[in-house]
């Protein structure tokens, strides 16, 4: 997928199920990575397969795609610049399931971090929560928020490590009304694409982030100014 996955496991003996949630990790590479020419969903883009044709699991994500698009009121797309690509929200949806099949196998207390998209299970240690940085979008190397948490999925969309890459559904223009947002909620699938849409909005994207049941928001302007959601309390280090 283009990126780099870490797993921080609490637990006596972690290494079946890490190598477990590995291997999905590949799989969903192998199907879904936009990067590799013989996967299902580039042979998709190119008509050389339908999707009766693919793995179950192409529709499933596909559907959910569709959702987000309609949700979001058009600012997720499946298309972006015209071509078949749902790496929007298959990074947080492969990284909730690697945190289930932890959950599943015991590990119940882990963070796994799909490029910068993060499932927090569990605690670090008994009385303790997990600790995410937000990494400052305009101040390299300087963090604009940390989210302390126990369970709780965080993803950001934004300029820090790839610059201005997500577009404006609307008018086919990158979007740069923000420079970047942190979404919160109880599942990372949705946190992903929550983020992505929200970028793409730009200053609509509170209001539009404060009518989802159960997810928050933190942005950062171009300006480098801040703003949050009612009910998302970071510590603010801006």
């Amino acid at each position: 997928m283009g990126t780099v996955f870490s797993f921080d496991v609490r637990a006596s003996d972690p290494g079946p199920c890490v190598a477990e949630a590995v291997a999905w990790l590949h799989h969903v590479d192998e199907v879904f990575s936009t990067y590799r020419p013989d996967s299902a969903v580039s042979r998709l883009a190119r008509g050389e397969i339908t999707l009766a044709g693919c793995p179950e699991e192409v529709a499933d994500v596909l559907r959910l795609c569709e959702s987000v698009a309609l949700v979001s009121h058009g600012y997720f797309t499946l298309h972006p610049g015209g071509r078949l690509d749902p790496s929007a929200l298959v990074k947080g949806w492969a990284v909730e399931r690697a945190s289930a099949i932890l959950r599943e196998a015991g590990a119940s207390d882990h963070c796994v971090n799909g490029g910068g998209d993060i499932r927090l299970s569990g605690s670090p240690a008994p009385g303790r929560s997990w600790r995410v940085g937000v990494a400052h979008p305009l101040r390299p190397g300087e963090l604009a928020a940390v989210v302390s948490a126990t369970d709780l999925a965080v993803a950001t969309s934004g300029t820090a490590e790839r610059g201005t890459h997500v577009v404006d559904p609307h008018t086919g223009r990158p979007a740069t009304g923000l420079a970047s947002v942190t979404v919160v909620g109880p599942d990372l699938t949705l946190a992903d694409a929550y983020a992505t849409s929200a970028f793409a909005m730009g200053s609509a994207a509170r209001d539009w982030v404060e009518g989802l049941h159960g997810y928050e928001a933190f942005a950062v302007t171009p300006s480098g100014a801040t703003w949050h959601t009612s009910g998302f309390h970071p510590r603010v280090t801006a």
